[in-house]
């Protein structure tokens, strides 16, 4: 069962500006995330999908809308208010694992260090807390090993398991999958879904990863950096699935509408119309919005029956004529 909106964007714009340069990587995002939720956000490089993950993990400021997270309005936290919001509200996991783990320490001691910075643990409960986590994600077997004799795959689930080490309640992930093989990257999103089923934590994967729909109750995609199309879960496919341990794709899909009632048509669906510029037809039949290419413009005919344009056509020859001086350069002359 989801809980209210933990997190809530309204018109969220973000501009990175250079000395000459002004870039727009998010354009009035409107998106809501209940707690307790796992979803997906889902674009192609460039689309403003880890633009927003920062956004929410604090780690970059909005330029401009409204960016809501377990109550706090992040626009205006202060510097110390934000190193709390990042300490205990959220955990990020990273797909380049050199910055979820440090090289010289073992995974248990990688996952007690977070908790060094909060303090009200002493060092034995600090290592009880690092076990249990470790254990919850597959690896206690691997508490005293280093990140040298780690694979890519058990390093990234020792990261999930520092992220969880302050207890947050928002857990993000940044292309968690992104250095695995397909075997590896599912048995990290099944850990994903353990987390979120047994501790009813709020977690948010971003990915290009498309097969990630597989996984996850609720995908959104983002382009030009704005949502673009949402897909969710068929609960009752949820159930009958989740019962027998899989969750395949079965999900419902929607484009998303925003306040001011637009919506983005993929590019792909255009092509299929033969839509070239920026205009179509749009009417309403049977209770549907359709949307189809525009009818090519014939060339304007004069009005009438179609004989005019050939006459005027012939009148403009015949003036020609009429007007052409004879070839001994004398004007012919009128009649009386």
């Amino acid at each position: 069962m989801l809980g209210e909106d933990i997190i809530i964007c309204e018109n969220l714009v973000k501009i990175y500006k250079t000395k000459d340069l002004e870039v727009l990587a998010l354009q009035g995002l409107e998106l809501n995330i209940a707690a307790g939720e796992l979803m997906a956000i889902i674009g192609n490089s460039g689309s403003g999908k880890s633009t927003f993950l920062n956004m929410v993990g604090g780690l970059d400021r909005p330029s401009a809308g409204k960016l809501t997270v377990d109550g706090k309005n992040l626009f205006k936290l202060n510097e110390r208010e934000l190193v709390e919001y990042k300490r205990n509200t959220v955990g990020f996991v990273w797909q380049n694992n050199a910055r979820n783990l440090l090289p010289y320490l073992s995974a248990c001691q990688n996952v007690q260090m977070p908790m060094r910075f909060t303090g009200g643990k002493n060092e034995r409960q600090r290592r009880e807390r690092a076990l249990e986590l470790l254990e919850m994600v597959g690896m206690g077997h691997k508490k005293d090993s280093r990140l040298s004799q780690l694979s890519g795959g058990e390093q990234q689930r020792i990261a999930i398991a520092i992220a969880l080490a302050n207890d947050p309640r928002i857990l993000l992930a940044d292309e968690p999958t992104g250095s695995v093989d397909t075997k590896t990257g599912n048995y990290i999103l099944d850990v994903f879904r353990d987390l979120n089923k047994n501790l009813g934590l709020t977690i948010v994967i971003v990915t290009h990863d498309r097969m990630l729909s597989k996984k996850v109750s609720r995908v959104v995609a983002i382009r030009d950096g704005k949502t673009s199309s949402e897909m969710i879960v068929k609960q009752s496919y949820a159930d009958r699935l989740d019962s027998i341990g899989m969750f395949e794709e079965a999900h419902d899909e929607y484009a998303v509408l925003d306040k001011a009632g637009r919506v983005q048509i993929p590019r792909e669906f255009l092509e299929s119309l033969g839509v070239s510029g920026n205009k179509v037809r749009m009417e309403i039949e049977d209770g549907k919005i359709v949307i189809s290419a525009p009818e090519e413009e014939p060339d304007k005919e004069p009005e009438g029956d179609g004989t005019g344009r050939q006459r005027a056509k012939q009148g403009r020859i015949r003036g020609t004529k009429e007007k052409a001086a004879p070839p001994g350069g004398k004007e012919p002359e009128e009649d009386a």
